[in-house]
């Protein structure tokens, strides 16, 4: 409430053209916050207000702009301006910026910008998209080993204010290779004539250019870092990833894994920044395939037309069968995909899962198949055979579709696939055909008695 009161004074200030009022109170905001009432202005509105920021905040409050918002101000600024903020920006934001823009205007930008800015940027834009390469920052504090206490706190005085972090220094020999870490707390607390070498900490965890982000954000989990060094395949330090690009890392793999169990092709884009076309062409492969897959359940239906004919109630459960089975595959491919997307299961664990998976599925099936048969003889008032029937095809079909939920990520996993792709609405469409082969074989043992 307190913001929209402080957004709406914002907008007064700007609609009565008090511009120096305005600057003022934009320098008393936080930077995350001024992002957030951008983010509710008109195109034109944005651009005007970016020009009345102080400079010293222009650039910070720009990374945190979504990417669309930041290509129009950058496209609407001067040569001279944007090359400013691109300079300003730590060097994984401009890259992200730049990967997004098109060539000419990408050309344009490196063009005005500084060479260091420049070098910096070739330099993450050379790794592969989703690696540790591609999402770090070549803005660190780096010390020699040789080097004293004093002269270590006179070097992040000097290069400390462009750098993303200073709470952690990295000691380097001469071929700048890693060797160790200093806290800026043990510098403060150590003896200024004390040498970095001796009192570095030695054991350090580090991440190769080429690991995958995905492992990058389970590596901080584990250890519980706010940041980590990046290195090349000599030990050469190269950049630093911290945590708050591991929060951007866990947030687009989650939205990916999400779509990608939902049976829909994932977007690098916001759902209302996704035109409608863009949207059909990422659902609709994933749903011609299912419905092709869904034809195999019309075609085991029409060959039990004979058992269907003599006893037209069993057609009255199968919806009920399909989709029960479909939740228990569900339920059962969940759990394992984010198990694994965590680490906590190995596809070593295949037999220990499926022997869980039998226990819960046959607990789980027992309890349906008697709450189920109370509801048919007691208000659907069929025949004991055709309960019996439903509710022994509910307990296998249970069974099988927890054993499929379980084992179809853990096998796409190991055959270098994403699990997630294998989830719901795939399993969902194996589990309804097996679920009828199974419905219609006992039913048709039934109706022979």
């Amino acid at each position: 409430m307190e913001e929209i009161r402080e957004f709406s004074s914002l907008n007064t200030l700007m609609s009565e053209k008090q511009y120096t009022r305005l600057r003022q109170e934009l320098s008393e905001m936080n930077d995350a916050d001024i992002a957030a009432f951008f983010e509710q202005l008109e195109d034109e509105e944005q651009v005007k207000m970016f020009r009345i920021l102080p400079k010293s905040m222009a650039a910070d409050v720009f990374s945190y702009l979504d990417i669309d918002t930041q290509s129009y101000i950058i496209t609407s600024l001067s040569d001279k301006d944007a090359a400013n903020i691109i300079d300003n920006l730590m060097a994984d934001d401009a890259t992200d910026l730049l990967e997004e823009m098109p060539a000419n205007i990408v050309k344009k930008l490196l063009a005005n910008a500084s060479p260091e800015t420049r070098r910096d940027i070739n330099h993450l834009l050379r790794y592969p998209e989703d690696s540790a390469g591609s999402v770090m920052t070549v803005e660190y504090v780096d010390l020699r080993e040789d080097i004293t206490v004093k002269e270590a706190i006179d070097r992040i005085r000097k290069i400390g204010i462009d750098s993303e972090t200073i709470n952690i220094c990295y000691v380097l020999d001469r071929s700048r290779k890693l060797l160790g870490t200093v806290a800026l707390r043990y510098l403060l607390l150590s003896d200024e004539d004390a040498v970095i070498g001796d009192i570095m900490h030695e054991n350090v965890v580090s991440i190769h250019t080429l690991t995958d982000q995905e492992e990058v954000a389970r590596t901080f989990q584990k250890y519980d870092f706010t940041s980590m060094p990046v290195v090349d395949n000599e030990g050469r330090l190269v950049g630093i990833i911290t945590v708050d690009d591991v929060v951007d890392i866990m947030q687009e793999e989650a939205t990916e894994d999400i779509e990608k169990m939902a049976a829909i092709v994932p977007s690098d884009k916001p759902y209302l920044k996704t035109g409608v076309f863009e949207t059909w062409s990422k659902r609709m492969p994933w749903l011609l395939l299912l419905m092709i897959s869904a034809t195999f359940t019309g075609g085991i239906i029409a060959g039990f037309e004979d058992a269907l004919g003599a006893m037209p109630v069993l057609v009255a459960y199968i919806p009920m069968l399909m989709d029960t089975g479909g939740n228990a595959g569900g339920q059962a491919s969940v759990t394992v995909i984010r198990g694994l997307s965590l680490n906590e299961i190995k596809f070593a664990d295949v037999f220990k899962v499926v022997w869980k998976e039998i226990r819960v599925a046959f607990i789980c099936g027992v309890s349906l198949g008697i709450a189920n048969f109370a509801k048919l003889m007691l208000f659907d008032r069929v025949s004991l055979s055709v309960a019996v029937a439903v509710c022994l095809t509910l307990l296998l079909a249970v069974l099988i579709a927890k054993l499929v939920g379980c084992t179809l990520p853990m096998l796409a996993k190991k055959m270098g696939f994403d699990p997630a792709v294998m989830a719901s609405p795939f399993i969902t469409t194996i589990v309804d055909a097996l679920s009828l082969l199974i419905y219609f074989a006992i039913a048709t043992r039934v109706v022979h008695m």
